[in-house]
């Protein structure tokens, strides 16, 4: 009975050649939809399901499934302070949580052993990867922005700096970043009123260096409030090391030699103390819940490091992601184009199928892997919290999934719930080629992407909850 009511809610709604909720997007656009049972796996939309898209960060999904199968729920980044010979070590291992505070302890801990001198230098080792710090396809223009923070081995505050900018009634800016962030930024941006921005076009825009030098220039809409800045750290090893100096300088430590990143060459070191990140579970919440681009691809350097015994690298750990879904999931995705785990590469090529093959498997073996509670709720929690699409009922609540966007791609993976508030669909949405007319009038409207989703996900929980 179930099946026959499906096949005629699907003739009467779900037509894949005139499936109305397309029609709210604009012209040029081109979409692969799946909408399909958990228990009986039949299909009941499926548009361009073969045909590759963009994955953006619903990437996250297939690389938090192969962490879990590879590295399990015991793993634990590693952050080691070592003593050799006259030599202090720290070995960082990629820990995307790691910070200051952390790296203090460390250098604190060797202080109560050792006393305040360190007769050599400190050395931090950075040979847990290897290659690109960021991966091919991602865009230059946001390079200087912290979600596409460098993928280091040396990794500390998320490799990311904040500061603020003032606009000024002399027209001119200025900008605060707190002491503890060893970065340069610069501004010779102006304020402008709204009307003179419009006139110019000018934008506030951001130039940097591999030294951590930040350059700020265009305009600003006069405002009474600072603007936030988040910088993504350029060059993480440099960082690290005037951190490191400021927190030995700090902790008084009498250093004799220098503060070099240099991977150690001596095999007879002595643990001195050691750093924990939060276990693989707790990263994964957060990666998938807040789309954390830092966590998913260290996550995937690791993963190559792991499976291959090797220093991890986007090219060893996107192949290690591909070899692990094979082999103990059962899942192809070898003709997928992955460059990156957190699907911020331009470059990423995935079929919405192989996505589909994916959820399924994470809802059939959810008792061992617990990915579903890490997934953000429709309306609730978070990247989903504030969708525009999802804040109302009946979708508020009855979607858990996976956003992703690139420029020109808006995506999501997930569950629709039935009833009871259980997976009881499993749904792909890849939108690419998304370019609509720009609004330049002052009336808001709902941008077109809203609109279609709206209409997509109702039907969605319709067919979830028949």
């Amino acid at each position: 009975m179930r099946i026959l009511t499906a096949l005629i809610f699907f003739s009467f709604s779900f037509s894949v050649f005139a499936y109305t909720p397309l029609n709210y997007l604009p012209e040029g656009s081109v979409s692969s939809l799946i909408v399909e049972s958990l228990d009986s796996s039949e299909e009941f939309i499926s548009l361009n399901s073969d045909r590759f898209y963009p994955p953006a960060s619903t990437l996250k999904l297939v690389t938090a499934l192969a962490a879990k199968l590879e590295l399990g729920n015991r793993f634990h980044y590693s952050t080691s302070l070592y003593k050799s010979g006259n030599d202090v070590v720290i070995a960082f291992s990629g820990d995307p949580t790691l910070k200051r505070e952390h790296l203090k302890q460390l250098l604190s801990d060797y202080k109560i052993k050792y006393g305040s001198q360190i007769a050599g230098n400190i050395l931090l080792d950075n040979s847990a990867f290897t290659g690109y710090d960021r991966a091919v396809g991602w865009p230059w223009d946001i390079l200087g922005v912290c979600y596409s923070a460098p993928a280091s081995a040396i990794t500390l505050d998320e490799n990311c700096a904040q500061a603020s900018i003032y606009t000024q009634d002399d027209g001119h800016t200025r900008v605060y970043i707190p002491a503890h962030y060893p970065i340069t930024v610069n501004t010779e941006t102006s304020t402008v009123s709204r009307s003179g921005q419009k006139a110019t076009q000018c934008s506030l825009e951001l130039t940097t260096t591999p030294n951590n030098e930040y350059q700020l220039s265009g305009c600003l809409i006069e405002r009474k409030k600072p603007l936030p800045l988040k910088f993504a750290i350029q060059n993480p090893e440099l960082y690290v090391q005037n951190v490191t100096s400021d927190l030995v300088a700090e902790l008084k430590i009498d250093i004799k030699g220098q503060i070099t990143v240099k991977p150690a060459s001596s095999a007879e070191m002595t643990l001195v103390s050691e750093h924990l990140s939060p276990s693989l579970p707790s990263l994964l919440d957060t990666m998938l819940k807040e789309s954390d681009n830092l966590i998913a691809d260290n996550l995937t350097k690791t993963l190559g490091a792991t499976f291959f015994v090797q220093a991890g690298s986007f090219n060893n750990g996107t192949e290690a992601i591909k070899q692990i879904l094979l082999s103990k999931a059962g899942i192809d995705i070898q003709n997928a184009k992955l460059t990156d785990g957190s699907g911020l590469s331009r470059n990423n090529r995935m079929t919405a199928e192989s996505m589909t093959q994916v959820l399924h498997f994470i809802w059939e073996h959810e008792k061992d892997l617990n990915l579903l509670q890490s997934m953000p709720k429709s309306g609730l929690s978070g990247t989903l919290r504030y969708r525009k699409s999802m804040r109302k009922a009946p979708i508020e609540g009855n979607i858990i999934a996976k956003s992703g966007s690139v420029y020109g791609s808006y995506n999501m993976a997930g569950f629709g719930l039935d009833k009871a508030g259980k997976p009881n669909s499993v749904f792909v949405q890849f939108v690419r080629d998304y370019y609509p007319v720009k609004n330049n009038t002052d009336t808001p409207v709902i941008a077109p992407i809203t609109q279609f989703e709206k209409a997509f996900y109702k039907d969605v929980i319709k067919f979830s909850q028949q």
